[in-house]
């Protein structure tokens, strides 16, 4: 797991710092304090059943020695989508089936690893719950629950994850039909 980013993601999902929002991953992105220019690509969902949103204590800590409370998400591999990714992602480290509702946005920040700054970038999705078990999630997680929707937008412990709830938010709100 990484460490959560220390810049603000603005209302569309893009990490803001002093200049903005930060450009789209491409030539003209600036290099990481290690002069790296390859960020690293994951997405991940916010999976919602009527007024809840299901969450994962990943079996890695946060940088600081602390349980993460977090979405689901992880890598794009090779020649998948990152909606397949992020469909994939749900499945695995929830046990829940999900169907894709829309893209919410992007959550953009640098992690430490091995010494040295990687940037990363996860696209979050919405998902609505199908079906599935959370007690059937993968060995990088030590649990997956179900908690209030509400209570995710203090309980996460990454800004940018609860920024993505935000935006859950005011999508589910915008629909004519809740049918959370």
């Amino acid at each position: 797991m990484s460490s959560e980013p220390r810049r603000k993601t603005s209302r569309r999902g893009q990490r803001t710092g002093r200049g903005g929002a930060r450009p789209k991953a491409g030539k003209d992105r600036p290099e990481g304090p290690s002069g790296d220019r390859r960020r690293e690509i994951s997405a991940g969902g916010v999976v919602v059943r009527d007024e809840q949103v299901v969450v994962i204590v990943p079996t890695r800590r946060a940088g600081n020695g602390s349980r993460v409370l977090a979405l689901p998400k992880g890598h794009v591999d090779p020649g998948e989508s990152p909606l397949q990714a992020a469909t994939r992602e749900v499945r695995e480290e929830t046990g829940v089936l999900a169907e894709p509702v829309r893209e919410l946005g992007e959550s953009r920040y640098w992690y430490r690893r091995d010494g040295r700054s990687v940037p990363k970038t996860v696209t979050f999705y919405l998902f609505t719950y199908l079906s599935g078990d959370t007690a059937d999630h993968d060995d990088e997680v030590l649990e997956a629950r179900w908690i209030d929707l509400r209570e995710a937008l203090t309980e996460l412990s990454y800004e940018g994850e609860r920024s993505m709830i935000e935006l859950a938010l005011a999508q589910l709100d915008a629909q004519p039909h809740k049918d959370r």
